[in-house]
């Protein structure tokens, strides 16, 4: 969907300015579309800034991306994207960085968490627009009947799946390793048993011993004991996971946001807890964020960042997070929103992400390893999955992958 708001205009010091700004969205369908906040954001920004209009163009998440990337291989590249990556733009050098932009006030109100997600070499590329928190949601109802309380350890996951699957429940932990989204189930994984992705220098440490234990015993405890549904975990993709969750199938699994409004709209009595890990529970959870920045081909550098500043008030900034059940990126946003009891259910979520842990962003090879990840870390958890083989092979693309940037 492409909706075009002011048609007309030049480049940069010839007169009247308009900025090509391409979306991703957000909605489920035409009446929440993104389109509409955008719509109203680039009017009101076009009535305070006589002489700079806004064409904004909306497309799903399917499609944003390589629309975005035709663009700019066409020679056509937007001013500003707003899409899910920034890193192969940046070593292009075809972005600008934050503070050729934006306002000192706007780019020091960034939560320090993200702003080091959107680095590239020391230098700010990707603003992050909006994020989100993973926490281990449970069904109260089907916790209850059981009688088991929230779990806070591994140990705690394997003995309340098992009272679960004794009562019958379908799901007793869903855990979708299948290709859809098995990066992001992986890394919370991996966060709880003390490892994750990249080293504390940021170097990929995917075959770490602490990531193989927790695999072993993710195949052998919770796997190996047939605590994890009918559907073989490798099989199993997130979509299909959390409709079982709202249609009341699934006694846990980890779960965002959005998965809280829909199983609660369906009658689910949901519990949220920090992620368990091997001792206790997990101190930092896994962060997702999602990307702006400004293309430099046009050479609207000042007007881009005018626009920016703009778009990150608090105002702008919340409406968006209430929309969608998503978390601001902001610190005073976030702030506002901590001390605002309409936003209680989202708290929780809040709270974890300053001290989250996001994907490799700024590594332009992250895509390729995201891409191994879920093509194999399903195997690793078979009956006879070898998590040290399977870990490994990953670890090789992912280093091969860096060492051709």
């Amino acid at each position: 969907m492409a909706a075009t708001l002011s048609g007309c205009g030049s480049e940069s010091g010839s007169g009247d300015v308009t900025l090509k700004l391409v979306a991703a969205d957000y909605g489920t369908g035409a009446e929440n579309s993104s389109e509409k906040y955008w719509t109203g954001v680039a009017q009101k920004f076009e009535a305070a800034n006589p002489g700079i209009d806004v064409d904004v163009s909306v497309y799903s998440w399917k499609d944003v991306d390589r629309k975005v990337a035709e663009m700019v291989k066409a020679g056509r590249a937007p001013d500003i994207a707003q899409i899910g990556a920034y890193a192969d733009y940046a070593k292009a050098d075809k972005l600008y960085t934050s503070d050729e932009m934006l306002a000192i006030r706007t780019e020091s109100n960034f939560l320090p968490s993200l702003i080091e997600a959107g680095e590239v070499d020391g230098s700010l590329y990707g603003l992050p627009f909006v994020a989100s928190t993973r926490l281990l949601f449970y069904n109260k109802g089907l916790f209850s009947k059981a009688g088991i309380d929230a779990p806070q350890t591994w140990d705690d996951i394997r003995r309340n799946a098992a009272a679960l699957k004794a009562r019958g429940v379908k799901y007793p932990f869903a855990l979708p390793l299948g290709q859809e989204e098995s990066q992001a189930e992986t890394l919370m994984w991996l966060l709880s048993g003390g490892g994750g992705y990249t080293d504390d220098v940021g170097n990929y440490d995917i075959d770490s011993p602490a990531n193989i234990a927790t695999f072993e015993w993710l195949r052998d405890d919770l796997v190996g004991k047939k605590l994890t549904g009918p559907v073989a975990p490798g099989e199993l993709d997130r979509a299909t996971a959390f409709k079982a969750f709202t249609d009341g199938e699934v006694g846990m699994l980890n779960g965002h946001p959005t998965l809280m409004q829909e199983a609660e709209k369906k009658g689910v009595d949901v519990g949220m807890v920090p992620l368990p890990g091997a001792e206790g529970p997990t101190k930092g959870s896994m962060g997702v964020a999602d990307w702006m920045m400004g293309f430099k081909q046009n050479g609207h550098r000042v007007e881009i960042g005018k626009f920016l500043d703009f778009a990150y008030s608090d105002e702008n900034v919340l409406a968006f997070a209430d929309q969608y059940d998503l978390l601001p990126v902001t610190g005073t946003a976030s702030a506002a929103m901590e001390a605002d009891d309409k936003h209680k259910p989202l708290q929780a979520f809040l709270a974890a992400l300053p001290n989250s842990q996001l994907y490799p962003f700024g590594k332009t090879s992250w895509a390729q390893a995201s891409e191994a990840i879920k093509e194999n870390i399903g195997s690793a958890v078979e009956p006879n999955g070898n998590p040290e083989s399977v870990l490994g092979s990953i670890a090789t693309r992912a280093r091969e992958a860096e060492s051709a940037e």
